[in-house]
């Protein structure tokens, strides 16, 4: 049997099909027309407005950095829309928030810890006090390796 004759059996087998079940065959067609007129329907109740093309301020993916990530989530929180276009569409521009609070707080939190000299002590002294903790534990553990004697076993 050929593709033809095939297709021409599919065809009737469908149809007999749909005789022998009005109901559902009536649903078939109805259900899409219903829905086309509820869609006609709401159109009309609700005519169209003009809405200007909207820009969104770019928001930074956890990828770029933690802070133009956590600037991109509270800065757009209420996710506003502009007439034009932003500064963060430009290619290549990644965050546009060098201005913003946090950036500023963050800024002037590195400015205060990484640049302070009593800061760079206070992690020279946290060093030292890291060897020394380490020193103390070799001490407790294995005292052989720090008397300079070799513990023999015979």
């Amino acid at each position: 049997m050929g593709s033809g004759g095939q297709v021409r059996l599919l065809l009737w087998k469908n149809w007999t099909i749909r005789r022998r079940q009005r109901v559902r065959f009536f649903m078939e067609i109805m259900w899409p027309v219903m829905l086309f007129m509820g869609l006609v329907w709401l159109r009309r109740v609700n005519p169209l407005y003009r809405q200007h093309e909207c820009h969104f301020p770019n928001k930074a993916m956890p990828s770029a950095g933690i802070l133009p990530w956590i600037q991109g989530i509270f800065c757009n929180a209420n996710n506003p829309c502009f007439q034009y276009p932003t500064r963060g569409e430009s290619p290549g521009l990644v965050s546009n928030y060098n201005n913003s609070i946090l950036a500023r707080f963050y800024s002037d939190a590195e400015e205060l810890l990484f640049s302070d000299p009593e800061f760079l002590q206070v992690g020279r002294l946290w060093r030292e006090l890291n060897a020394m903790s380490n020193f103390m534990d070799t001490l407790r553990t294995h005292p052989e390796k720090v008397s300079g004697q070799c513990s023999r076993h015979s």
